[in-house]
């Protein structure tokens, strides 16, 4: 018997009561209580002239760090799931600027942390990374905290910037929220007797159309979105303007000169390995350009416009029902590594997943981690598509990696972005490529074929050109602000070079749209899915060859995401160089594997 899962996520096992929960206000109270502690302690230090911490001292305050960690980032989470599922719900924006508050009077006492961190002499540092039981499994983390502190300005000015940023940097990215929670789309559609009734859209539910399999649908909802966005480029190009501003000033500040610096030391990732994989992409995309002009040809067209790129073929159009979604990705799942599924199922059943089509939800995908109750949550929007089904599978992917950290210290857990999107794209092939094999009828694997090979336009071209578009952008604004117009035609001249001049219409408002310009905790949020997309077909390689004793050894790697550098990583589980092009050729070379069958299968 078909189980029937939730989808509607259940956030009352967390706090109960939603944005009105009293447990949760007690949490936050509690974090800022830890909060004023840890950071009097740190002042008494510092006025007491000490230039040594005792390491009695050094253990107390890591400790005490690494239990607010665990809390803001579980207070964090919840906010954002409840601005998610709701985004006129006033009392989450108000927990919001709270959590806020909180997270950058953490990040004072943190920078008064990496002051007192600085002031232990070489040979008492050493000593007390290898001596200390509790400190040794972080040892990476407290290293790389330390040196990252001699690149920035003096504590006090750090701490400074981190709460003018609440309301300055932090503020604009939350008031790009309230643009999207006022954004209007409308549209018409049959209402099921022959006529046409007219309906209003969340932006969640309109992109879910611009993959729709009919052209005219597809068509009349870019034409609508690309209106909406337009009415709101004003107030999106003074948002984007602003963060990039306090970005831009805080880097000259302290003396950075390439805006690549923080996004790169985050990803803890350097400047040759990310070269050499654009490199290594650049030379990939002849091939996708093959396949998108045999796309346009298969869609009746001359030239694909952007609307076209990610549109269905085949049976592709079908609806796969959110149930049948769970039973494909949970077979294949297990086939790969029984761990996997079982936790899976256990989201599942348990209501860990958002995926329900109604209004009101914020546009987009993600998952969250909850790291003090060991759980996660998944946010989507599921129509049914093959899309979705992916979309499902890549989540479940990021939500695997926080489970198998959950028991490492909190300090430890703090993996960066082009590691997650690692996890969440290797399982997203695991379900594809498995599907796609198990595919008999000839349609019905042109359609998997055309949804495998669009994830790999995504990060050898989309993400590209939003790479170029960010980097170029952050040159212009030095010189001051950049109109939406401007900003517009920095877009589409983007989308030219990264998609090779193979684009009809393009979509110049994508720099409206899109949230990942707009967040302010992760800087240059681009190339890490790049990363992570060849990095795990690399890993995907290994697992083919070795079988389900890979398994192990994938989990193995994962834990170790946040203990070490990327080129490390690789080097250990691997045995690979990530800063020269090879890897990176190899990967590209598997990724586009599928687009030689594709061609085959229409020609």
């Amino acid at each position: 018997m078909k189980t029937a899962y939730p989808q509607s996520w259940d956030l009352e096992a967390l706090y109960a009561g939603g944005s009105r929960s009293v447990a949760f206000l007690q949490e936050l109270s509690g974090i800022e209580a830890d909060i004023e502690a840890l950071s009097q302690q740190l002042a008494e230090a510092k006025s007491e002239g000490a230039e040594a911490p005792a390491v009695e001292l050094l253990n107390k305050w890591t400790a005490a760090v690494q239990s607010i960690l665990l809390r803001i980032r579980q207070s964090d989470s919840f906010v954002g799931c409840l601005q998610a599922q709701q985004m006129k719900d006033a009392a989450a924006n108000a927990l919001n600027d709270r959590v806020k508050t909180l997270s950058a009077k953490f990040n004072g006492a943190l920078t008064a942390f990496d002051e007192q961190l600085l002031n232990a002499n070489d040979a008492a540092w050493t000593s007390w990374l290898q001596t200390s039981e509790t400190v040794a499994p972080v040892a990476f983390v407290l290293n790389e905290r330390r040196e990252a502190a001699k690149e920035k300005l003096p504590p006090s000015q750090e701490a400074l910037a981190a709460e003018l940023a609440v309301d300055g940097y932090h503020g604009w990215g939350d008031f790009y929220n309230t643009i999207v929670s006022r954004v209007r789309f409308e549209v018409t559609e049959d209402d099921g007797s022959g006529n046409e009734v007219k309906k209003q859209l969340s932006a969640g539910q309109m992109s879910n159309r611009l993959t729709n399999s009919k052209r005219a649908v597809r068509e009349a909802t870019f034409e609508e979105w690309e209106r909406e966005w337009n009415e709101q480029g004003d107030l999106c190009a003074d948002t984007i303007n602003r963060i990039s501003g306090f970005r831009l000033k805080l880097y000259e500040k302290r003396g950075w000169g390439s805006v690549l610096k923080e996004p790169l030391a985050i990803n803890r990732m350097s400047e040759a390995t990310l070269s050499a994989m654009w490199e290594a992409v650049t030379e990939g995309k002849p091939k996708l350009v093959k396949y998108l002009e045999r796309k346009a040809e298969l869609l009746g067209l001359k030239q694909l416009d952007w609307h076209d790129v990610g549109a269905p073929l085949g049976s592709s159009h079908k609806v796969v029902p959110y149930d049948d979604a769970a039973q494909i990705i949970l077979e294949q799942f297990r086939a790969f590594s029984p761990d996997l599924a079982d936790f899976s199922e256990k989201a599942f059943r348990e209501g860990w997943i958002e995926a329900e089509d109604r209004p009101g939800k914020r546009p987009g995908g993600f998952c969250t981690a909850f790291p003090k109750s060991g759980q996660t949550r998944i946010f989507m929007t599921y129509s049914g598509t093959a899309s979705n089904v992916s979309t499902l599978a890549h989540e479940l992917g990021h939500a695997y990696h926080q489970h198998v950290m959950n028991d490492l210290p909190p300090l430890a857990q703090e993996y960066a972005m082009n590691v997650a999107e690692t996890a969440s794209t290797f399982a997203e092939m695991i379900v594809s490529d498995s599907v796609l094999k198990a595919a008999t009828d000839r349609s019905e694997k042109l359609a998997l074929l055309d949804d495998k090979i669009h994830s790999a336009v995504s990060f050898f071209m989309d993400i590209h050109c939003r790479f170029l578009f960010e980097t170029r952008f952050y040159e212009r604004r030095k010189q001051g602000m950049v109109t939406h117009e401007e900003l517009s035609k920095l877009m589409e001249d983007a989308q030219e070079e990264a998609f090779s001049g193979v684009l009809g219409e393009k979509h110049p408002y994508f720099w409206a749209s899109k949230l990942h310009f707009y967040l302010t905790d992760v800087p240059l949020y681009n190339f890490p899915y790049t990363f992570g997309y060849l990095f795990s077909c690399g890993i995907y390689a290994v697992a083919k060859k070795e079988g389900s004793s890979f398994a192990d050894r994938y989990v193995a790697l994962l834990r170790d995401t946040g203990l070490m550098t990327v080129e490390d990583l690789a080097q250990k589980h691997l045995g690979v160089r990530l800063d020269e092009p090879g890897f990176w050729r190899e990967a590209a070379q598997l990724a586009l594997e599928d687009v030689d069958t594709f061609l085959e299968l229409t020609r």
